[in-house]
């Protein structure tokens, strides 16, 4: 079998995330024997997804010609050959990643096997999942709610517990009490006034919900070491499942402090690359939680292995999930054959119709857990609808 084309498609929406526009970029592999596979770039979010799609393109240009099964010296390759592969990075990561998932498909379905089976089989039968973000409602709208009061976030996460799920994410700080997102400078010593509006608003959710709910603290690195150690140390009497990104990952000495100073599990991942960029924050043992992104990380040959090298120190996984119905799948694939695997993220935007119908399959959990899909590869492709509608380039 040989590559004889890819396709790099910016897939057409009408979504609006908090910062950008919301733009899943997605690479299609194509074969001399028909057999097409599909993998995400994981910068949908946020500022960067041009440069996403770009890298994604240029990197095609190594593989036309080459066999699509040997994905790990396609992915050596890609990081040894480009110059910049060894620098690491979120652009290069993510164009790797996708194109190494897409390959992972294609393989799946020449061998007429989900993926999962591929990597060892399943772990279980079921994936706990956990609704995520609902500092953004709970709902299927595409206009997102600005929670601001204390009684906006516990009705959300009623809203969540309605559905089926037993835990839920919450970013308590991201929004300030005149409803503006990430406008607030939250570094330093803050006056506990400031931190007291996050505070209330997880002790509403708290006493809403009950005991039986878990709750996992998110922070997108929004507060630095002192404020996070801080509002760590408040919300200790509300039972936090995990403490999640409190700084960034950039000087993991930092995440290691919040670690030792906060009686709470730290959890991070989305912006560490490789297996290489996990390392400090493996033997430092200041994560309890790593949350690798499929999108980003290196893609699932990556993934795998940054999991089992956690799985050595009693770390369990989370796959970081914040793109298209692609990269939920491939997600998926990944977590049931992991041992140390620890839940499934749920973000809201995978409710909405607008990120659903780019593709073929509508997986959603049922009662707060997800079974993962049966068919060849990762179990989803965009609809020929949704190729034909979005720009793209090809490579041949």
């Amino acid at each position: 079998m040989k590559i004889t084309s890819i396709d790099i498609i910016d897939v057409k929406n009408d979504l609006q995330s908090a910062v950008a526009k919301w733009r899943p970029v997605v690479v299609r592999i194509n074969t001399d024997e028909g057999i097409s596979g599909f993998g995400e770039v994981g910068m949908a979010y946020g500022v960067g997804a041009s440069a996403g799609f770009g890298m994604a393109k240029d990197l095609s240009k190594m593989l036309i010609g080459l066999d699509p099964m040997k994905n790990e010296f396609i992915w050596d390759m890609m990081q040894k050959k480009t110059f910049w592969g060894q620098g690491g990075g979120t652009v290069v990561s993510a164009g790797m990643s996708a194109i190494d998932t897409a390959l992972w498909d294609i393989k799946g379905k020449a061998l007429k096997a989900p993926v999962y089976q591929l990597l060892g089989g399943k772990t279980r039968d079921k994936l706990r999942t956990y609704a995520s973000q609902l500092q953004f409602g709970w709902n299927r709208s595409a206009k997102k709610d600005i929670l601001i009061t204390p009684e906006q976030y516990a009705e959300a996460a009623l809203k969540a517990k309605a559905d089926g799920y037993d835990c839920i994410k919450v970013d308590v700080n991201e929004i300030d009490e005149e409803g503006y997102a990430k406008k607030r400078n939250l570094y330093g010593p803050l006056p506990n006034k400031v931190l007291d509006v996050g505070y209330q608003r997880l002790k509403a959710i708290r006493e809403t919900v009950g005991d039986d709910m878990d709750i996992i603290l998110e922070a997108h690195a929004l507060t630095d070491t002192t404020s996070a150690i801080k509002f760590g140390r408040m919300v200790e009497d509300l039972d936090v499942l995990f403490y999640e990104e409190p700084v960034m990952p950039l000087n993991p000495k930092q995440m290691k402090i919040v670690s030792d100073s906060v009686n709470i599990p730290i959890a991070a991942g989305e912006r560490i690359f490789t297996r290489w960029g996990y390392v400090p924050f493996l033997e430092s043992g200041s994560l309890a939680v790593i949350q690798p992104d499929l999108g980003t990380c290196g893609g699932i040959t990556e993934a795998k292995k940054i999991c089992d090298m956690a799985h050595v120190y009693d770390m369990t996984c989370q796959i970081h999930v914040c793109g298209g119905p692609i990269m939920t799948a491939a997600s998926l694939q990944v977590e049931v054959a992991i041992p140390n695997f620890c839940i499934h993220e749920l973000h809201r935007y995978s409710l909405l119709d607008g990120n659903i119908n780019t593709c073929k399959y509508n997986y959603l959990p049922q009662g707060g857990y997800y079974e993962v899909p049966d068919l060849p590869g990762i179990g989803q492709e965009l609809t020929e609808e949704s190729i034909r509608e979005s720009d793209k380039v090809t490579v041949e």
